[in-house]
């Protein structure tokens, strides 16, 4: 996660891109990263009333289109450069791609993570080449330390967003997209510090004039939306779409996409949550919460994508497999299929027999029981038992809540936000 970075180095106001140095990009990384498929996708697009088109870039082998921005950069670079190294400031998939692409073509690379980072992202780091210098609290200490450590040791510091020849490969991936279904109409793109939307946009709008270029930052995070929109929402928070969560963005692609974008949209947690639940259950596909936010934004805004072709971006796929558990859990929660029913009960012999009962009288599988007898607004003849159980559907689950009132029970419904 590249966050939170309250102060960057901005690139001159000179500094341009082009859409010609997006097609420079994809001549030289051509053969080096992996060119991943755009498909169409039946199901979602009779979901969301468009004609949904998917990107799949976790399929690249670091799981994310930074590999692309990241060797563009590097390859760029002088054999001085080269030799001497180069360092950034990362705890996301920049440290990995750039680690990566480093190693294999023997140009050494520092990355500079908070000491707050979790161990299994300085271990992705390090299997891919990676050395892994910790340092400070937050990520802007990490940032202030690779800085400092760039002049000392007269390293090259590739920012993960904020440059022209990184926002020129990610580019590539709208390059790839229009190449494989011309005629798409939209493109839906993440925006954290705005690398990807701003090399993405300028070659999109080179082939087609006519595109619609729609930005999305998760609600937590609209750093990008308040610079442009002149709003002042208020920024931070634990978000899903951490490689998208940046307190500022980048000061020259901020400049970029202030002129390229026509829509810029924000998604709420629980559109993430289902947006990533659903690519997984009918594409198969595992993305990360920054990934998902393309598909959220188009199911959460029908009427600005209906009968439109659209292509989205899933951006990227490390996603921690125990938050990826509860992400599931939730949204199977949130469909009804999964819930934790209170019932007050007396606390008799064949209580909790008869409430059973009812559960098996409309098919309803229990998982787990949980008496409570003494935390309870209940009289001391009372208890409180949760019950956490599987149901077909909201309608099946709806129907027992019913027969349990019916049959004199007090059931509360466990909400999951």
């Amino acid at each position: 996660m590249e966050q939170p970075l309250l102060k960057i180095a901005a690139e001159p106001e000179q500094a341009t891109l082009t859409a010609e140095d997006v097609r420079a990009a994809a001549e030289r990384i051509i053969g080096k990263v992996v060119r991943t498929p755009t498909l169409h996708s039946t199901t979602l697009s009779a979901i969301t009333g468009a004609d949904i088109w998917l990107k799949f870039e976790n399929l690249q082998f670091t799981a994310a289109y930074k590999e692309r921005g990241a060797l563009n950069a590097l390859l760029l670079l002088d054999e001085e450069r080269k030799s001497r190294g180069v360092i950034a400031a990362s705890a996301g998939n920049h440290a990995q791609g750039l680690s990566y692409h480093g190693t294999r073509l023997g140009v050494p690379v520092t990355i500079v993570m908070p000491r707050t980072t979790p161990t299994v992202k300085v271990m992705q780091t390090e299997s891919v080449g990676g050395k892994v210098v910790l340092e400070g609290e937050s990520f802007d200490e990490a940032y202030a330390h690779a800085r400092k450590l760039e002049t000392e040791l007269g390293l090259t510091f590739i920012h993960p967003f904020d440059h022209p020849h990184v926002a020129a490969g990610q580019g590539t991936v709208a390059l790839e997209m229009l190449e494989d279904v011309p005629d798409l109409d939209t493109l839906v793109l993440p925006i954290g510090g705005g690398g990807l939307a701003t090399g993405m946009g300028t070659a999109a709008r080179a082939i087609n004039p006519d595109i619609r270029l729609v930005g999305v930052e998760a609600q937590l995070y609209p750093s990008m939306y308040n610079l442009l929109k002149g709003t002042s929402l208020p920024i931070g928070g634990d978000t899903l779409a951490e490689g998208i969560a940046v307190f500022a963005p980048g000061q020259f692609t901020s400049s970029v996409l202030r002129e390229l974008l026509d829509e810029f949209l924000l998604v709420s947690e629980p559109g993430i949550e289902s947006a990533l639940a659903l690519l997984l259950q009918i594409e198969k596909t595992l993305v990360e919460g920054a990934g998902a936010t393309g598909l959220a934004a188009v199911m959460a805004n029908p009427e600005l994508f209906t009968g439109r072709k659209v292509g989205i971006v899933l951006s990227g796929g490390n996603i921690d497999t125990r938050l990826l558990a509860n992400v599931l859990l939730r949204d199977l929660a949130r469909s009804g299929r999964l819930a934790r029913l209170r019932i007050g009960l007396q606390d008799r012999a064949g209580a909790l027999f008869k409430v059973a009962k009812v559960f098996h009288e409309h098919n309803v599988n229990i998982i787990e029981v949980f008496h409570q007898r003494i935390f309870t607004h209940l009289p001391a003849k009372g208890l409180v038992t949760e019950i956490e159980c599987e149901a077909r559907d909201k309608n099946q689950l709806d129907a027992l809540v019913a027969a349990l009132r019916r049959e004199g029970y007090e059931v509360k419904q466990v909400e999951t936000e």
